[in-house]
């Protein structure tokens, strides 16, 4: 079946439109600030909510220049160890992932925080319960995080992230929501 050009295809066009959109965001560096490219201009901020704490926040950790120390620091705190306390370095490419995700998916919705910063204790006793935890977790480097986004179906939040071609991006589908990390571009 041929379509005439500008006939309506829906939902075909709208994932199009979106993959679109992360591609957009190649040539400002934005996509992929840690290849070395040069950063976008714009001021990038995220909202979170953490499933296990009820904490929410709101923050603006680039002002288009330059990542805000105080602000990384805020997101260090926010994204620690909910187990144990532990506070790690949240490696700012990772929030540099999520932004671009949510910008690319169009969300205006809250980064739902499953898991952030893992320490090593508490990694290891997550391993004995579980075989999808890594014994070298890039949570236990403040490299990965668990989220969903609350207006965008996980699915959905998955093809955007593959699109980027970017770090780890692991599915899990029925405990709905994604693993992202800065590591080396593979799936799961």
């Amino acid at each position: 079946m041929r379509r005439k050009l500008g006939e309506d295809t829906g939902y075909m066009d709208q994932n199009r439109r979106r993959i679109l959109k992360i591609a957009a965001f190649a040539p400002t560096g934005l996509l992929l600030p840690w290849h070395g490219t040069q950063a976008s201009n714009r001021e990038r901020n995220l909202s979170f909510y953490h499933t296990h704490t009820g904490e929410k926040l709101s923050v603006v950790y680039h002002d288009g220049r330059e990542y805000l120390p105080e602000s990384l620091k805020t997101v260090n705190e926010y994204l620690r160890d909910f187990r144990t306390g532990d506070i790690h370095s949240i490696d700012p490419k990772l929030l540099d992932q999520l932004y671009v995700l949510q910008q690319a998916t169009e969300s205006r919705g809250t980064f739902q925080v499953i898991s952030g910063y893992r320490s090593p204790r508490t990694n290891s006793r997550l391993r004995h319960k579980s075989s999808g935890v890594a014994r070298k977790s890039l949570h236990m480097q403040g490299r990965a995080i668990d989220v969903r986004l609350t207006d965008t179906s996980t699915r959905n939040l998955r093809k955007a992230a593959l699109a980027m071609k970017s770090g780890g991006v692991g599915y899990y589908g029925q405990s709905n929501f994604l693993h992202l990390d800065t590591g080396r571009y593979r799936t799961w």
